[in-house]
């Protein structure tokens, strides 16, 4: 029989303070989580300063400061409760997400899903690692007086890099119990810096101009949820059942979409709000390349401190669940490795990938991102196949998951459901002729209906799940094998 696990498989529960489980699902009786925990996860991973941007691009898009509230609000709230309703397949499998996914495309089906899922996480891993090191070397700047420069400070900025790894993998590479308490009393550190710097900018808007500006258009604040939502829960929605396969069978499904809506959902509302707030006032900042940067300076030496210390801090809560989803898709690819040394892996790509675009790259932020952005659709496709897939399934066969050879009964078709793939390919391609792909002011692609309502706002993703679930439904999917 072939696997995707590794080949130290554990029978252990996988829980102590190193997780030695890897992607092989959790026996029903060592599962004995509660929806709390995951509450706490995700209102960790969604407390990063970094919301702030979004709240400026909501404000660029002509929306006024109540505008943005409601976009925000519907967008991060509702792709959450997306985020958690994919999460209930975790505690009903109790294996990582696109484990469970081979039971949706087949054992070798998955691999192209399992693959995009694992380039979107490396590549936001990436985000996260090089706009920590650049806030490590600002707070250099204001404690040693180095230039801001990174590539004046190869040495340094290196340093900066390894420290925000080697926190990443001390928490990701031991596991779910750490991550779950970590997560937990790290959020009430950082999330006291985040009031206290939040609290120190709401004193410098300019409440005038914030009454004074004119409302936009519905179709804006319409294009606003979009854009709030494929930034914030759509990427994290392949990761879910990564965190709930040790919920206790007894949690209830609307528990589990309640965490994961209230967890993100009220960091990101208030953050956000915040931001358009500041840049309703000062306009510049929905222009300035970085965001981020561009607040600092608002903010005298003293308070840029515990500024940038509570963006670092968000930013490593979030790599924190980010790389230990990525361990276990790695995993699910076919790396045979323990899942402790696919972390590490992982962390070695972004760490590379970090140096290269900090100190080599001439440019970094819009260009990478609009790349890693563009994988949302091959991603919300594999969304909209999954969820109608878990309408009907109930249950998984958990030596079926682990099987990736013709035994396995989630082979189907030579390891392949025809069904699910064609109706996710399918819907990758509609969805990006609705797309532009790259920066708006040089795209690398453009869609033919990219000029339509729905392009031109934003929603080709929105597309791009109603024909993956639509099309799976169609072609009669959702057939329980288990």
């Amino acid at each position: 029989m072939a696997t995707g696990t590794s080949p130290h498989t554990s029978t252990t529960s996988g829980e102590g303070a190193l997780e030695t489980r890897g992607i092989e699902p959790v026996p029903v009786e060592q599962r004995s989580g509660r929806p709390g925990q995951l509450f706490w996860v995700w209102f960790a991973a969604n407390i990063s300063i970094l919301g702030l941007p979004l709240g400026a691009t909501l404000v660029a898009m002509h929306l006024t400061v109540w505008q943005a509230v409601i976009a925000a609000a519907v967008g991060a709230v509702g792709s959450f409760a997306v985020v958690g309703a994919v999460s209930i397949a975790g505690r009903r499998g109790g294996a990582p997400g696109l484990t469970l996914s081979r039971a949706v495309f087949g054992a070798r089906g998955n691999v192209g899903p399992t693959a995009v899922s694992l380039l979107s996480r490396l590549g936001w891993e990436t985000v996260n690692t090089t706009t920590a090191a650049f806030a490590l070397l600002s707070l250099a700047t204001i404690a040693l007086g180095t230039s801001p420069a990174a590539k004046d400070h190869p040495v340094l900025t290196v340093v900066a890099i390894a420290v925000f790894e080697a926190l990443t993998v001390l928490v990701a590479g031991l596991g779910h119990a750490v991550l779950v308490a970590v997560q937990r009393w790290a959020t009430w550190v950082f999330g006291a810096l985040n009031i206290l710097v939040g609290g120190f900018l709401v004193a410098t808007i300019d409440w005038h101009a914030v009454a004074a500006a004119p409302p936009g258009p519905v179709g804006a604040v319409i294009a606003g949820v979009g854009v709030i939502a494929a930034g914030t829960g759509i990427g994290w929605a392949n990761a879910s059942a990564d965190m709930s396969r040790y919920q206790a069978p007894s949690v209830r499904a609307g528990a589990l979409v309640l965490s994961a809506a209230a967890g993100a959902g009220i960091p990101l509302v208030l953050l956000i709000s915040l931001g358009s707030m500041l840049t309703a006032g000062d306009p510049a900042l929905s222009r300035a390349d970085d965001p981020v940067a561009a607040i600092r300076d608002m903010l005298p030496a003293w308070m840029a401190v515990p500024y940038l210390i509570a963006a670092f801090g968000g930013l490593l809560l979030s790599n924190h669940l980010s790389v230990y989803s990525a361990g276990l898709t790695t995993l699910t690819l076919g790396v045979r490795v323990r899942r402790v040394y696919a972390v590490v892996v992982d962390v070695v790509v972004t760490f590379l990938g970090a140096i290269y675009f900090i100190l080599v790259a001439d440019g970094f932020f819009g260009p990478f991102i609009a790349f890693i952005s563009a994988l949302a659709v091959p991603i919300t496709a594999w969304v909209g196949v999954f969820v109608v897939d878990m309408l009907r399934r109930r249950t998984y066969d958990p030596a079926g998951l682990m099987d990736t050879g013709r035994t396995s009964v989630y082979w189907y078709r030579g390891g392949v459901e025809p069904r699910a793939l064609g109706a996710w390919a399918a819907a990758i391609v509609i969805g990006y002729l609705f797309t532009t792909v790259g920066p708006s002011d040089d795209p690398w692609f453009t869609g033919p209906l990219a000029g339509t309502w729905f392009g031109e706002n934003g929603l080709g993703w929105v597309i791009t799940f109603v024909v993956g679930a639509a099309g799976y439904a169609a072609l009669g999917g959702a057939r329980d094998r288990s």
